[in-house]
């Protein structure tokens, strides 16, 4: 069976001067195409390196990576960057957006560096907004929204591309309840339509959306949980 994603004993060492941090130590970890995971642990366990790992935003240090059939640890950078850019959408907790840019411009950014002509950009990136229902603040700054405003802006840059995977690395660590609820709810759609979501949280609530959720602790993989909870059947609604 080939899996969409699949890591084979990923380790990741960093050192400072001779000090040595493992921050991940004999990963293995198959996704299928659809699936929603949601990666756990406290905090300094592994979960945001072993999501840039996934998302080629960093390289093991030993192990094998292998993404939509191609062997990631033998690419080059060049090679890794394009696969990145065309296929992995990324969602931060901080948003990152830019400030000086309209919200029609910050959902366009990562077409820029696909080559899309201005016309393409622009209605590409209109489709998105008006997906999730912010198409008449294309004009607003995001400094000017909601900190649910702008996590839906980043949703939508993140989807521009059309990707094969979303990758989000605590989506609603500052968002308050109600504005949590609303993004988890158009992740879980997005997932229902096809995208495959990889998502750290700390949140037992958020992790209620996944299929699967991955517990970590000390850059290990203790446990894999399948979840069948009332907020994704209230979803199913």
């Amino acid at each position: 069976m080939q899996f969409f994603i699949q890591l084979l004993q990923i380790t990741k060492t960093y050192w400072n001067g001779e000090i040595a941090t493992q921050a991940l130590q004999g990963i293995d970890l198959n996704v299928q195409k659809g699936d929603f995971l949601a990666i756990m642990g406290p905090s300094g366990c592994g979960k945001s390196t072993l999501l840039n790992i996934v998302g080629l935003l960093d390289t093991p240090t030993t192990g094998e990576h292998w993404f939509l059939g191609q062997r990631v640890t033998r690419l080059s950078e060049k090679q890794k960057a394009d696969l990145r850019k065309k296929n992995i959408g990324f969602i931060f907790q901080n948003f990152n957006l830019i400030d000086e840019l309209t919200v029609q411009e910050n959902v366009e950014l990562p077409l820029v560096y696909l080559g899309y002509s201005l016309k393409e950009r622009r209605q590409r990136a209109y489709e998105m907004l008006e997906k999730l229902k912010i198409a008449h603040k294309a004009r607003y700054f995001p400094q000017q929204l909601s900190g649910g405003g702008q996590q839906k802006v980043a949703i939508a840059r993140a989807l521009c591309i059309n990707p094969q995977i979303l990758l989000a690395d605590e989506p609603t660590g500052n968002l308050d309840s109600q504005n949590s609820e609303e993004i988890m709810q158009i992740l879980w759609q997005l997932n229902q339509e096809g995208v495959t979501i990889l998502m750290v949280t700390h949140s037992a609530q958020d992790a209620q959306y996944a299929h699967h959720t991955i517990d970590m602790l000390d850059g290990v993989i203790i446990g894999k949980r399948s979840l069948n909870t009332p907020q994704r059947n209230l979803a199913n609604n």
